[in-house]
């Protein structure tokens, strides 16, 4: 159901049985040591995840009632309004999905390739009119398709793939040599949205990405459930950009019977790996439609703030995203609602606790404090992605962004751990608190599978500001690693994106996760009430961003 979502309408809405266990109904403590509580926090993510919610996908009443609830709650706290004299912040979406089956066919010299939507091939396309057509448009393989000064790397070097199609390879060079880019630590270019940002930038018509389960780090099936169906995207009607025609995968195996069209075989793949590769063109063409409808709406970010006394012109801004994935299909039980108790109502529960901690302090923060609570990450971080675009409080002045994306339900681990690992000095803000706390930072399980580039904190990267997600550890205080690895995949396994991910009083131990969010606030409080600026590290794709504003910050 879509439902209009006025400004009136959101502060006159009330969810009755919601402000009966509400941050508002409870007095703010004195001290922020007695802020955190595991009763207030499993109380929020009951509320946030509860069926009345419906999933809290955008543009349906789950949307409403959870706009209302943070709206209240943050009222309640006495914080201000963080978008002048509003707690929302308008995030204009298009809804784009398929009318028809997308259709592509390779004419090759040997003759015409058809190939098989879902089969052969995902694509899909973020441009809202009715049919897209890409028709015989010279297909050329640009390696990975990266442009990366400062590793030295340019696949489109000396290539004009203007109106054609680009077929590359996914991750990035170092995931084949650990002496390139960040070695087996994925970089924003081995990322499957960079690929498609890039070969737009180039001007090309269509963007095809042949799949590796091992690069990818997941299985095509896994692009075929995400891609497969109905998406959401920014509306960009009034900042129009240059957007492909077409973008999608193509399986493995299709891009060995492409290349074996062309008279070309898997060592080109193999050579795309190594410095001074050059494109090159197939010989192939590329036909391919895709009709579609698209429906706008409105969806909102929720933002919230103390300003700072000493600093008022410097932002802290915690964020977590409060949407998940609505009602879709049943599972085994038949409960189609996808509650995300963990993904993210937890997240977003957890800002709720840092603002009581913060409005409990004897002394206000030197540097102002937004609580960020964002739209649609499960569409492709989209209300984070619209915040760094048109930003409330300018990125050249955002100090960091701590964000919080799933906390640890299974109970407290001597370790936590982040993606990203060698970005910024956030990193070893986290270290300095969890080594106060008798704890210790662990590396990333996976960091070929670039999970920094997953969570809304990116976006923040993007605009060059210092960005942290710090995820729950593994090494269980009582039971080891073992037991903390089997709750991980578990989770994974059983509840992950699936109806199952409800609240559950008998299960949930919400004590780690708890403790994680305090050494996040203690990041946030540290920057807070001091001037220091944490810094991109070298090597980073950001930093060069974050250079070219520092003189603003005199």
């Amino acid at each position: 159901m879509t439902v209009s979502l006025s400004r009136t309408g959101l502060f006159l809405a009330t969810v009755g049985f919601a402000l009966s266990c509400n941050q508002a109904a409870s007095p703010v403590p004195g001290t922020d040591s007695t802020a955190f509580n595991k009763d207030t926090l499993a109380a929020d993510i009951k509320v946030l995840s509860s069926d009345a919610f419906q999933g809290r996908r955008p543009f349906t009443r789950g949307e409403t009632k959870t706009i209302s609830y943070l709206v209240n709650a943050y009222t309640g706290l006495g914080l201000e309004p963080g978008n002048g004299s509003s707690y929302t912040q308008d995030v204009p979406l298009v809804e784009i999905s398929p009318a028809a089956p997308p259709a592509l066919q390779v004419r090759s010299p040997k003759g015409n390739i058809p190939l098989q939507n879902m089969t052969d091939f995902v694509c899909w396309t973020e441009r809202p009119d009715s049919v897209e057509t890409v028709d015989k448009s010279d297909i050329v393989f640009a390696g990975f398709g990266v442009v990366a000064p400062e590793y030295n790397w340019n696949d489109y070097a000396g290539l004009d793939v203007k109106g054609k199609t680009v077929i590359v390879m996914v991750n990035d060079p170092g995931f084949y040599d650990s002496t390139l880019f960040k070695g087996h630590t994925m970089t924003y270019y081995g990322r499957w949205t960079y690929k498609y940002e890039e070969a737009a930038r180039q001007g090309a018509k269509a963007c095809l990405i042949i799949h590796n389960t091992a690069a990818a780090s997941y299985p095509f099936q896994v692009v075929q459930s995400s891609n497969g169906g109905v998406k959401l995207h920014l509306d960009t009607r009034n900042a129009p950009a240059y957007q492909l025609t077409l973008q999608g995968w193509i399986t493995q195996e299709t891009g060995d019977k492409l290349l074996a069209a062309a008279g070309k075989d898997s060592s080109l793949l193999v050579a795309a790996r190594h410095h001074g590769f050059k494109a090159i063109p197939l010989d192939l063409q590329l036909s391919g439609s895709a009709r579609v409808k698209e429906v706008y709406n409105m969806s909102h970010n929720v933002i919230a703030k103390i300003t700072g006394t000493k600093y008022p012109n410097e932002y802290i801004i915690f964020s977590a995203h409060w949407d998940h994935l609505g009602i879709g299909k049943p599972d085994a039980k038949g409960d189609s609602i996808y509650n995300g108790a963990a993904d993210n109502a937890s997240g977003t529960a957890a800002l709720l606790q840092i603002a009581r901690a913060f409005r409990g302090l004897p002394e206000k923060p030197e540097r102002t404090i937004v609580f960020l609570s964002v739209t649609a990450e499960e569409q492709g971080l989209l209300g984070s992605a619209y915040y760094a675009q048109h930003p409330v409080y300018p990125v050249a002045t955002t100090v960091a962004n701590l964000n919080i994306d799933v906390l640890n339900t299974y109970g407290p681990t001597k370790d936590i751990t982040y993606s990203g690992k060698g970005q910024s000095t956030l990193e070893d803000y986290l270290a300095e608190e969890a080594k106060a706390k008798g704890r210790y930072v662990a590396p990333e399980d996976h960091p070929e599978a670039g999970h920094y580039f997953r969570s809304d904190h990116f976006n923040f990267a993007r605009a060059g500001v210092p960005s942290l997600t710090a995820d729950g550890g593994v090494d269980d205080i009582n039971k080891g690693t073992a037991y903390g690895k089997q709750k991980h995949d578990e989770y994974t396994a059983q509840r992950y994106h699936q109806p199952a991910d409800e609240y559950d009083a008998n299960t949930w131990d919400l004590t780690g996760g708890l403790q994680d969010v305090e050494l996040v606030y203690a990041i946030g409080k540290k920057l807070a009430f001091g001037h220091e600026w944490p810094q991109w590290k070298m090597g980073s794709e950001f930093k060069a961003i974050r250079d070219s504003t520092a003189a603003y910050r005199k």
